[in-house]
């Protein structure tokens, strides 16, 4: 990698919700910091959960988000690589990302090298302890017969089922909103990973809270990169260190 390179990484825009006009004024942010970080990036990766639903049917993809779409492939374009991690309200993609966006799609963790350093990168639901009902919706989720299924709804019924079932999902959300290692299960997990195997930073989504936190007393670090709804905040790797940042506000 080149030395004067960075490395950019950003999760959980949830573009869509709560409403038009504020999803649209997070979109213009998210773009405006794409526009400024396309200057000196050797790759960008989005770690999940960038709309808050996505589904594809054969012949035609979500409406919106234009500006967002316009600029990764202005992005992948002038050969930056994009990687599109799916997260637990995105996952049903099956080509359009890729084929229009020119994406890297990742469907589940990645270990990668990164200089000379070891990346694990994930959205993170539905790993770790616990949450066993969510791990088996997860399983109904990804299965093929159920997107088949769900692809046979009328797109105007199938939207708003999407749509009641992510606001559902917001209001019982149950997790805690302060980080406490021992409640943590991302952290558990990366802890749990990295007896199997080193890694200098675990980034993950998911959690919708900045954490940046040594894991026991190694040099390992858990890294999550919070939300653009309520902290705007992204992760950049200049080759040596992984350092957390927030988008200021336009």
């Amino acid at each position: 990698m080149n030395q004067r390179k960075n490395i950019y990484f950003a999760s959980d825009f949830h573009l869509g919700v709560p409403d038009y006009a504020s999803s649209l004024e997070r979109e213009k942010r998210v773009v405006a910091w794409l526009d400024e970080i396309k200057q000196d990036a050797a790759a960008i990766y989005l770690v999940g959960d960038i709309f808050d639903f996505w589904f594809e049917y054969k012949y035609t993809a979500p409406k919106y988000y234009t500006r967002l779409l316009g600029k990764i492939a202005e992005i992948t374009d002038s050969g930056i690589p994009v990687h599109y991690f799916i997260g637990n309200h995105d996952m049903w993609t099956f080509g359009y990302l890729e084929k229009e966006l020119g994406v890297i799609l990742h469907r589940e963790n990645v270990r990668i090298q990164l200089a000379n350093k070891q990346f694990l990168i994930g959205h993170g639901d539905g790993k770790g302890p616990g949450d066993k009902g969510y791990k088996r919706l997860k399983k109904v989720f990804r299965s093929p017969i159920s997107q088949w299924l769900f692809a046979r709804l009328h797109p105007n019924l199938a939207f708003w089922m999407a749509q009641f079932w992510s606001y559902k999902s917001r209001v019982n959300n149950d997790d805690p909103l302060e980080f406490v290692k021992e409640n943590e299960w991302l952290y558990l997990y990366c802890r749990h990973k990295l007896k199997q195997q080193h890694f200098d930073y675990f980034v993950f989504g998911h959690r919708h809270l900045p954490v940046d936190v040594a894991i026991d007393d190694s040099s390992s670090r858990y890294i999550n990169l919070g939300d653009w709804i309520v902290h705007f905040t992204y992760a950049v790797f200049d080759g040596d260190t992984l350092a957390l940042r927030t988008y200021p506000a336009r």
